[in-house]
């Protein structure tokens, strides 16, 4: 634009996936950058966790499918490699436990459930999604209606069947780490579709959920980061940031940083947390916006001894801590890692008791969904709920009203301030594959600017 000054800088808020993105793609173009980062280490909400020497699991994000290209094709420039999701063997279910049944062991990830009951949710699922606008959910038709309504509410008006009100609450824990009073039907909806519709979010094999990133996903936020070097800036939880006609200034604790404009790559909470000045136009966040309710029990074990049990490790169950199990084992066989997700209403409830009350809870438990299993060598609690830097995971959940009033403004910038973070990706919200597609946007918005 004629009489616009170059920007030449930028300071970029989140060491996470999208501000990584954002702030190498900058660099690689001849920008200034600098990286503030509040926690002691990069990655956001992926976390790498070394189970035994040189051996990692994901403590946070974790799987990738082949429709997730930008990250594809990020791991090919950094040298990664990926890894096939072991799902061979039986899987576990205590679903029955809930009326006083044992765990059963069935074929397949199909629960013991009325298949018609199931066939119909899905069929409801399928109807909800196909009418999302996935580039603008807002203009999906009934789309206040659908913004009203949570997904409990919805689940309380069209699911008869008990098994059917028995699973809906589960799987939304396993898609999108969500109590069904928590979100709106509409994010529900766009949710699904975004990621690809329900049976490929479902999916391990042809699916999201195909494949992990050899080593762990944190190595992707390393290696970006060891491009930056000294740029990145670890231990600065930005407090404010103030823009003027000349530039922007994000405060810490430890000083100031002035550059032309400024990236914000963090949770829509934790954006609102800043100090804006001027004030933003409208927040980022909703009085309904809630926290992704994830918290990760990492079990080691010497050995993967259910896999010689044939079973898969995977196991979907109505009573907690562990709503559900997978097999985490690193790829080289050893040790064995059965990793139970905590989710939902679930995750609050765990996230409150002490840690060797979790330790416990979550070993009992699984050495009850398998019984052959020793006692563990280790145990990794990861609690995303009260992360304060995260505020959740797997993303932000948008409650009623959120999309509507929100939903506009997504990724506009805010004067000098851009924002990015997988919750402003209409393709794939709430994955890596989302949250590097921001950062690309950002990256094309600020070389627009001139």
């Amino acid at each position: 634009m004629k009489g616009r000054r170059e920007t030449r800088t930028a300071v970029v808020v989140g060491a996470g996936l999208a501000g990584l993105t954002a702030a190498t793609g900058l660099a690689a173009r001849g920008i200034g950058v600098t990286v503030l980062e509040a926690r002691d280490r990069v990655g956001g909400r992926t976390h790498g966790i070394e189970v035994a020497p040189g051996r990692w699991i994901d403590a946070g994000a974790a799987y990738l499918g082949d429709r997730h290209t930008e990250l594809l094709a990020l791991l090919g420039e950094l040298g990664l490699k990926t890894t096939p999701t072991a799902m061979l063997g039986a899987s576990r279910f205590a679903l029955g436990a809930a009326r006083g049944g044992e765990p059963t062991t069935r074929d397949g990830r199909f629960p013991p459930l009325n298949a018609v009951a199931l066939g119909d949710l899905f069929e409801l699922l399928d109807e909800l999604t196909t009418t999302v606008r996935p580039e603008a959910p807002w203009l999906t038709p009934g789309a206040e209606r659908l913004d009203t309504l949570t997904a409990a509410e919805w689940a309380e008006q069209h699911l008869t069947h008990p098994d059917a009100r028995l699973f809906f609450p589960l799987f939304l824990g396993e898609m999108m780490a969500a109590d069904p009073a928590a979100v709106s039907v509409l994010h529900l909806a766009f949710y699904l579709r975004s990621g690809g519709g329900l049976r490929y979010l479902n999916a391990f094999e042809g699916g999201a959920q195909q494949d992990r990133i050899t080593g762990g996903a944190h190595l992707v936020c390393e290696r970006l980061a060891d491009r930056l070097g000294a740029r990145v800036r670890l231990g600065e939880p930005v407090r404010a940031v103030h823009q003027d006609a000349d530039g922007v200034t994000a405060l810490t604790a430890h000083g100031s940083y002035r550059a032309d404009v400024a990236v914000l790559a963090l949770p829509p909470v934790l954006a609102d947390a800043i100090e804006h000045r001027p004030g933003l136009p409208l927040r980022r966040a909703g009085e309904r916006t809630a926290r992704g309710c994830a918290v990760k029990a990492s079990l080691v074990y010497p050995a993967p001894v259910w896999r010689d049990h044939g079973l898969s490790g995977w196991s979907v169950n109505a009573r907690g801590p562990l709503l559900s199990t997978v097999d985490d084992t690193p790829p080289e066989g050893r040790p064995g890692v059965l990793t139970g997700f905590v989710t939902g209403a679930e995750a609050h409830r765990f996230a409150a008791l002490d840690p060797a009350q979790q330790r416990e809870a979550a070993a009992r438990q699984a050495a009850q969904l398998f019984p052959m299993l020793p006692e563990p060598i280790g145990c990794h609690i990861t609690d995303w709920v009260n992360e304060p830097y995260s505020q959740g995971c797997y993303a932000a959940l948008l409650g009623p009203g959120d999309w509507l009033r929100h939903g506009p403004a997504l990724t506009a910038p805010s004067g000098r301030v851009h924002w990015a973070g997988t919750e402003t990706s209409t393709a794939y919200f709430g994955l890596m594959e989302g949250a590097i597609r921001s950062g690309h946007r950002v990256v094309a918005e600020i070389l627009a600017r001139g």
